[in-house]
Parts: structure tokens; C-alpha cells; sequence
């Protein structure tokens, strides 16, 4: 089982839930990403049913946290709603990352004007701890 997928997967979840509305588009964009990288859904629904603790990140390369980050962005908008409870979450997580928390407000600010690669040269560039 791909443990970087399953890391991802489980902080995409609780992302989700941190609006207290686990929204069906949101649940469709986390399968659709289990199913890009063949992720087993039995074990998308278990981490559903029980997420697990979000431990340590460090240990991934550049682009599985840039990976990381981008879709915890796509999933903040993937509702039309944006909570704040979603960018308290998403800011953690980038921090965990190894960025700097403004790397989320950034995302969000420009989310629309800017493509993946230009976030990634500037969240490598602007936006590293």
C-alpha cells in the first residue's frame, strides 16, 4: 500500500470534516484521487470511518508536499465555500510541510490567476521555512 497516498488521503478527510460538513464534492475529489493513483477505496472508506493521526511530514520529497499542499487548496475550493476552520487546517498542514503558513492565504488570494507550476516556483522560492 502506497503510505504517501494514504497520508494524503487522511489529511484531505479531516481537511474536509474541519467545516463539520464532509460535502459530497469533497468526497468525490478525495476518490478521485485515490482512484489517479489506485488507492484501494475500502481503505479510503476505513480512514473516513477513522481517521488517523497526522504525524510527521518531513520525510517527503519537494513535490509529494507541494503534492500535498496544492490539493489541500483544490479541496478548500472544491465546495464553493471557504471556512475559516478549512484555512486554520490548511495553514497547519502547510506548516507541517515545511512552509511557511502565508504559503495558504497566497493560494487562496490568487487561486484562480495562477497555474500549478507557477504556485510551486513560488511556494518553493517565497514560501519555505
Amino acid at each position: 500500500m502506497d503510505i504517501v497516498t494514504k497520508k494524503q488521503l487522511n489529511i484531505l478527510i479531516q481537511l474536509a470534516e474541519a467545516d463539520k460538513h464532509f460535502a459530497k464534492i469533497e468526497r468525490e475529489l478525495i476518490f478521485k484521487i485515490a482512484r489517479e493513483r489506485k488507492f484501494p477505496e475500502e481503505v479510503v472508506l476505513e480512514l473516513i470511518r477513522n481517521p488517523e493521526p497526522i504525524d510527521s511530514l518531513g520525510a517527503l520529497s519537494m513535490e509529494q508536499k507541494f503534492d500535498y499542499l496544492m490539493s489541500a487548496v483544490q479541496l478548500v475550493f472544491v465546495d464553493q465555500n471557504v471556512f475559516e476552520s478549512e484555512i486554520i487546517f490548511s495553514k497547519n498542514i502547510a506548516i507541517k510541510l515545511g512552509f511557511k503558513k502565508g504559503v495558504i492565504d497566497y493560494f487562496i488570494e490568487h487561486y484562480d490567476t495562477k497555474t500549478r507550476e507557477e504556485f510551486r516556483e513560488i511556494a518553493i522560492r517565497d514560501f519555505l521555512s
